[in-house]
């Protein structure tokens, strides 16, 4: 069960916000009364801030009494997820996980990337779920949702204590994450990988750091990322790169020389999701890229359209990662043929599960039965 000291009373106004990725901050889809600001008022209020307004993060307690999420979905590989944020300060325009903060009473605009949720008593919680007796030390994904190394972790430092509890139990973990900050906590991940128990996917959406800042504002640069992959990879750590998503018309050339410079670096293996853009994201998406493309808006929302049917997206499971007809087809074969080619196609060996230790109150472990 989730509580917040949050209130709809404090929802950000619409309008330009400087190094942010929405520029709005539509309707909640559950309630009733919805507030939308109306485009002569957005031309006001970027008359009177051409630079943008600042927009300061803010951070709120998340008091959720559980930590360990399964997953259901058939399309996905991931079977058990952790996440210590809710909301992440990085900004991707495209990320479908902004739904997720309507259910808080919140907008999936600038609210998702401006007001976040962190778990604080995570560490905790997880210790505590990792010692239940049907706990049977499977792979844990972190995060499947927000990015578990976002800005506010430097400072806050959940997720390094999540590793911590991890290390000490020998649990399998596999994490995703587009920020170099991981490289904080390569100790403990070289820990980890002494038991085979961790796997790294770091995500590389361009190579153009101009493109790649209006995409993810405030995520680590393509470069930084780059020099994660190789640090990891010569930390003996196994590691991947996710071409995620794949904009067509934006960064679908892309893949032949993302996939070299992953090799280059000294990635092991690579994947790739086409843009989903459920509920609300599509608003958010079409007037970031009415903003960002003018010249090429429509161009590559009717690639996106040519892709679901001639709708904005497809929610079917498998459909809605790769989508349909002959772009989709052309891209996912490039995709195969330049991952063959830098060798990026190998199936990727399964954590070790059985290094498992359950652990016992006062910071002791037992050996996983």
């Amino acid at each position: 069960m989730f509580q917040s000291d949050f209130s709809s009373k404090d929802a950000l106004p619409a309008g330009p916000a400087r190094g942010r990725g929405a520029g709005l901050n539509p309707g909640n889809r559950f309630e009733d009364v919805r507030l939308h600001v109306l485009g002569e008022h957005q031309d006001e209020v970027r008359a009177e801030h051409p630079n943008g307004v600042q927009v300061k993060t803010r951070v709120l307690p998340d008091r959720s009494k559980s930590f360990i999420n399964p997953v259901d979905s058939p399309d996905l590989s991931m079977k058990w997820t952790i996440n210590p944020y809710r909301g992440c300060e990085h900004g991707c325009i495209y990320c479908y996980a902004r739904p997720g903060h309507e259910y808080l009473g919140m907008s999936s605009g600038l609210d998702f990337e401006t007001v976040i949720l962190a778990k604080h008593d995570a560490p905790a919680l997880l210790r505590r779920e990792l010692a239940r007796p049907g706990w049977r030390g499977e792979s844990i994904t972190m995060s499947g949702v927000t990015d578990c190394y976002q800005p506010v972790e430097r400072e806050l430092e959940i997720t390094r204590r999540c590793l911590e509890v991890m290390v000490e139990c020998r649990q399998a973990v596999g994490i995703i994450t587009k920020s170099k900050l991981i490289l904080r906590d390569l100790e403990l991940l070289a820990k980890l990988n002494e038991q085979r128990a961790v796997h790294v996917a770091i995500s590389i959406t361009s190579l153009d750091n101009e493109l790649a800042a209006r995409m993810e504002p405030r995520a680590s640069s393509p470069r930084d990322r780059l020099q994660t992959v190789r640090a990891l990879a010569d930390a003996g750590i196994p590691v991947t790169v996710m071409t995620a998503p794949i904009l067509p018309g934006i960064n679908d050339r892309e893949i032949p020389a993302l996939l070299a410079a992953a090799a280059d670096a000294g990635a092991t293996g690579a994947g790739w999701v086409m843009l989903r853009l459920p509920y609300q994201i599509k608003d958010l998406f079409l007037e970031w890229l009415q903003r960002q493309f003018p010249e090429r808006a429509a161009k590559v929302e009717g690639f996106v359209r040519e892709m679901h049917g001639g709708a904005l997206y497809d929610p079917r499971h498998f459909i809605r990662q790769r989508g349909q007809g002959p772009m989709a087809q052309q891209i996912a074969a490039t995709f195969r043929l330049f991952a063959k080619r830098h060798g990026l196609n190998q199936h990727r060996q399964a954590l070790n599960e059985e290094a498992f230790r359950r652990p016992l109150r006062g910071g002791q472990t037992e050996l996983f039965a």
